[in-house]
């Protein structure tokens, strides 16, 4: 595809804060040195004659040499190439909130993805303003939920600058990028990306989407999973791992008190050599559509659980089962890339609350892909192992006030019971 047939062919706006070739001037590019991102940063200097910066964000994924990644955005023309460790942001103001509220999109989905955007976009914005951009390129398609976060995210916080988004423009194929990259002499791994599927880590879970992972009748291909042991293939032998808490906070694993971002890197260590945290997921995106996603949410798998058997120990009934309404509401307004949303935060003070007495210890037994909670303390405990123990008395329960309370907590269901026989 050549630039006066882009230029032919350009998309309209539909949204305020669309960028108007026009006017851009400098752009800056979220690079993550993949294929996409590399086209895209000689396309849009072709296209708008811009200079270009390029964001680069370490939120924890495994693997990345970020000194090369940084140095192919130089090589391919850019201006500047930056580079931001993110991961303690990323783990104590995106990854905590999660955790404190349980969060599950779906039931299934611990929203690793969607919680990094937010944080992208933020940083992003900052970047822009700093190094004086006026438009800010990712490389989000049409119908995917990250085009939604990424794009709320800065115009909420700055509406004054410009996005682009050029695969929803280009309508390029994954063969005609790649011919276009061989053209104009970006480095293509082996002809082809290392994995056919569309991949998105950090340190709190991997995605897989895409190709033959959409074959609903098939079960998950031999190739996906590169975080996460296969069950059948994981260690003939359980191991117990032990998570501390205090205020919902995750701060220590087997006893050794650690910062977050290294705990969840070790419970990610453990639960992959367990094959635990492998989750085949049909979710339900912000464009309607309907998708098969394969995570390995190793990390989460394991400090979800430990968090959620806590809360049962240390919060009352009415606690526990309020809680799991507002939770359900959180992972959808983080999913849907409303983090700016005034009740996103009003959540959040609920969640503080909730886990004010969260403090304890939980041990999981993981075998094989499976994770089982083994034992639980916490100084807040709202349990009495002699009133909990059947055949014995006294104490501050009386058995004696059983019948009495019987009577009167069913008293409303069997009047309606036996008004309702008789109206028949």
């Amino acid at each position: 595809m050549t630039s006066e047939q882009d230029r032919g062919s350009e998309a309209p706006r539909v949204a305020s804060y669309q960028a108007d070739p026009a006017e851009v001037g400098r752009v800056l590019l979220l690079y993550s040195g993949g294929l996409d991102t590399s086209v895209m940063l000689k396309w849009i200097q072709e296209r708008y004659g811009a200079e270009i910066v390029t964001l680069t964000v370490n939120l924890g994924q495994p693997g990345e040499d970020w000194e090369v990644v940084t140095g192919k955005a130089k090589q391919l023309g850019a201006v500047e190439a930056v580079l931001i460790d993110a991961q303690e942001e990323f783990a104590d103001h995106y990854v905590l909130p999660a955790i404190k509220a349980n969060a599950l999109y779906g039931g299934g989905y611990p929203l690793f993805t969607a919680l990094g955007r937010p944080l992208i976009g933020k940083l992003a914005v900052e970047a822009a303003r700093q190094h004086g951009c006026d438009t800010i390129a990712h490389g989000c398609t049409g119908k995917g939920n990250d085009q939604v976060r990424l794009e709320a995210t800065i115009s909420t916080l700055d509406p004054e600058l410009r996005i682009l988004a050029p695969v929803r423009e280009w309508q390029m194929g994954r063969e005609e990028e790649i011919a276009y990259a061989r053209e104009r002499g970006i480095p293509v791994k082996g002809g082809t990306e290392v994995s056919p599927y569309s991949i998105d880590d950090n340190l709190w879970g991997r995605s897989s989407e895409g190709r033959t992972i959409e074959d609903l009748d098939a079960g998950a291909p031999d190739d996906v999973f590169q975080l996460v042991t296969r069950p059948e293939e994981a260690p003939d032998e359980s191991e117990e791992v032990t998570v501390g808490f205090e205020r919902g906070c995750p701060v220590s694993l087997d006893g050794e008190r650690l910062g977050l971002v290294e705990l969840l890197e070790r419970a990610a260590e453990i639960g992959q050599r367990h094959g635990v945290g492998i989750v085949d997921h049909i979710e339900d995106r912000i464009v309607g559509l309907k998708v098969r996603d394969l995570y390995e949410v190793p990390a989460a798998a394991i400090v979800l659980t430990a968090h959620r058997e806590l809360e049962k120990l240390v919060s009352t009934i009415h606690q526990n089962n309020f809680k799991g309404a507002l939770e359900s509401q959180w992972a959808y307004l983080c999913y849907a890339g409303l983090w700016l949303e005034p009740l996103r935060r009003d959540l959040d003070a609920y969640m503080d609350s909730a886990n004010e007495y969260v403090t304890g210890e939980v041990s999981l037994k993981l075998y094989r892909g499976s994770l089982t909670p083994t034992r639980r303390s916490s100084p807040y405990a709202l349990y009495d192992r002699s009133l909990a123990s059947f055949g014995e008395s006294g104490g501050a329960f009386s058995q004696h006030a059983s019948p009495g309370f019987i009577e009167l907590f069913t008293l409303q269901s069997r009047l309606a019971h036996r008004i309702r026989k008789e109206a028949k």
